[in-house]
């Protein structure tokens, strides 16, 4: 079973992500800010990390450096999904090592197909 570590505050979209996810057969583990999203990703060492950037307690961009500059995590990829998805935003998401870019709003389907290609389901 695949594992995705889901480093979301949206407690709407975050359950409607979980929802479709496990559906897929996908085991979710679910973080509500950065500092608890790192440790997460740290201990479940998932096949992808969904992360948005406007995060409590410690910012997507300084979560996703932070994985992707520790040696248990940095192989992981991160996808970002957020509604910063402006020209900077993406670039200092790829600054951060983002491995992909979701912008919000987003279709549940084509985000769930996006998903599902990056885990090679």
């Amino acid at each position: 079973m695949k594992k995705v570590v889901l480093i979301e505050d949206s407690k709407v979209l975050g359950n409607a992500l979980c929802g479709a996810l496990k559906v897929d057969g996908i085991e979710v583990h679910w973080a509500e800010n950065g500092v608890a999203g790192v440790q997460l990703a740290k201990q479940i060492k998932p096949d992808l990390v969904l992360l948005d950037l406007m995060l409590p307690k410690l910012s997507g961009f300084d979560v996703c450096k932070l994985l992707k500059t520790d040696n248990a995590t940095w192989r992981i990829p991160v996808v970002i999904m957020s509604t910063l998805s402006d020209p900077e935003s993406r670039d200092r998401a790829t600054e951060a090592g983002a491995d992909y870019f979701i912008p919000k709003p987003y279709d549940l389907a084509a985000t769930l197909a996006e998903i599902k290609k990056l885990l090679q389901m």
